[in-house]
């Protein structure tokens, strides 16, 4: 029993002995990432030489990112404190260039705001003084500037920036702050590392029309441009070409196709026009057929043809001829007006007698299928049939993943009246109208919308997060003391100098002052 006991707490030694092997190697890994980052950091540098101010910059260009570039009170309080004094003092990265102080980095002139120059100076002193240095821990004027020739020499006071070419994905403007920086996004841009474009509602194609697309950064996101083709027959009402701006909408409404339309017809007099329509009253691809009443012959092609010019195929023809007498009590069939529309007759001989002309008309959103005017021949038939009103169609919606969308058509599929509700799964937002109906012009009120997912609010935040410190305080902990020992144990002074030359200083402040650009 004595040897199991002892069996038992050997192999729990073991376990415990090994969950801290675990333990310090992740901490260990943890700290080797927080010193990467902190070397990535904005730090200043120095070097024992004594340089002239052109090769003082060439040297922390080559080995840094520039010469230090001021960029308020508080970093100059803090160079004058770390820095070590030196009797010839530090070139900093400004020159007079074209008799305007610049900062070298950016090549922007100094602003007088941004000035720190000690009592009585730039002076010029001999009219060759064009380059600048800091007072490090001067006894009469601590972190001041002065005017010195620019062949004098001194130590270069360099920085390294933690803003890279790369940084901010290109697309934002990257600002130095304490140990890191942060990204000020471009228009259209947004994320950490302003990584992510704006996104526009889908486009769908309309009806007749060809769109092609061209996405920079992404499906119908920002500087996306769509451009808009019909087809043969079709004509373009809208602008021609939409660019996704940087507000996440489109430049203009989506354009339609609208089919060209000829001169509307007239049944020629004693005799009867007959036309198929299938875009519309006189539009594109109607045919017309012509025929004559008892006793007269036709004048001209007994069909025309709306082409794609938007012009008949001929010259509309005539009927020649000697009209009978009317038979007495000829009566053409009753009319009534077409549901949507509205019918106005004339009457001359006895309600729609011979000769009766009827003229017919929609209501906004619908469009008239037949001839807008018929009249009664003397053998009791009307010159075509009664015409019919329909329903403007608009463009087939169509929608994305995840986007959820339920339509009613009262007068048709995808017709005038349609209206239509957009929706998405539970934990994403909806991205535009709520809602879409087609319009009398054959226009949606509103562009298919899109999902997005929906920020954590406050309270499920602080839940994660709260998560994640229970779960990791362990090995912070662990991490941080391994890394003060590492420190402990590299560190190469004896401690009465403030720094060691070309080591990093740290930071101080957020940079603001416009000195400092990334890409020098």
């Amino acid at each position: 029993m004595a040897c199991c006991l002892r069996a038992t707490r050997k192999w729990t030694c073991r376990a415990v002995v090994f969950r801290i092997a675990q333990l310090l190697c992740l901490s260990a890994l943890i700290s080797e990432l927080v010193s990467q980052r902190e070397v990535a950091a904005w730090t200043y540098h120095y070097d024992t030489k004594n340089l002239s101010w052109p090769k003082a910059r060439n040297f922390c260009r080559e080995h840094y990112t520039d010469l230090v570039a001021i960029q308020n009170k508080n970093e100059i309080a803090y160079l004058n404190d770390v820095t070590p004094y030196y009797s010839q003092y530090y070139w900093i990265g400004i020159r007079k260039i074209n008799d305007k102080w610049t900062w070298v980095g950016t090549n922007k002139t100094l602003t007088p705001e941004a000035e720190n120059w000690a009592d009585h100076e730039p002076n010029n002193r001999g009219s060759n003084q064009d380059c600048v240095e800091i007072y490090i821990k001067s006894p009469s004027a601590p972190g001041k500037w002065n005017d010195e020739p620019c062949r004098r020499r001194k130590r270069a006071l360099c920085y390294s920036a933690s803003c890279q070419d790369a940084s901010c994905s290109r697309q934002g403007e990257c600002v130095e702050t304490i140990g890191n920086y942060t990204c000020s996004c471009h228009a259209g841009f947004y994320g950490p590392e302003c990584e992510h474009a704006l996104q526009c509602q889908a486009l769908p194609a309309p009806h007749e029309a060809q769109v092609d697309c061209v996405h920079p950064f992404g499906a119908f996101r920002y500087q996306s441009t769509c451009s808009f083709t019909c087809r043969e027959g079709s004509l373009l009402v809208g602008a021609n070409e939409l660019q996704c701006l940087a507000t996440g909408s489109w430049s203009a409404p989506p354009p339609q196709c609208r089919a060209r339309t000829c001169t509307p017809l007239l049944s020629p007099r004693n005799g009867m026009m007959t036309c198929v329509q299938p875009l519309g009253s006189s539009s594109y691809q109607s045919t017309c057929h012509f025929t004559c009443d008892e006793g007269f012959s036709l004048s001209g092609p007994e069909r025309l043809d709306c082409t794609p010019s938007g012009h008949w195929s001929g010259s509309p023809p005539t009927c020649e001829g000697t009209a009978p007498a009317p038979v007495p009590g000829v009566r053409c069939p009753a009319l009534i007006a077409p549901m949507q529309g509205n019918m106005s007759c004339r009457h001359y001989l006895g309600t729609f007698g011979p000769n009766t002309a009827c003229h017919f008309e929609c209501t906004s959103g619908f469009t008239l299928r037949g001839e807008a005017a018929i009249r009664c021949t003397p053998s009791g038939q009307w010159t075509a049939a009664p015409p019919a009103c329909r329903a403007v169609r608009c463009s087939e919606l169509h929608t994305a993943e995840p986007v959820l969308m339920d339509c009613s058509h009262p007068w048709g599929n995808f017709s005038y009246g349609s209206a239509c509700t957009f929706g998405c799964p539970e934990g994403q937002s909806l991205n535009g109208s709520a809602t879409a109906a087609c319009q009398p012009n054959g226009q949606w009120s509103a562009a298919v919308p899109t999902c997005q997912e929906v920020p954590l609010t406050t309270q499920e935040a602080l839940t994660y997060f709260g998560g994640a410190v229970a779960s990791t305080t362990g090995l912070v902990m662990g991490g941080t003391l391994l890394a003060l020992l590492r420190r402990r144990c590299r560190q190469k002074d004896d401690g009465k100098s403030p720094l060691n030359p070309h080591s990093h200083l740290g930071t101080y402040g957020v940079f603001t002052n416009a000195a400092f650009d990334p890409s020098p």
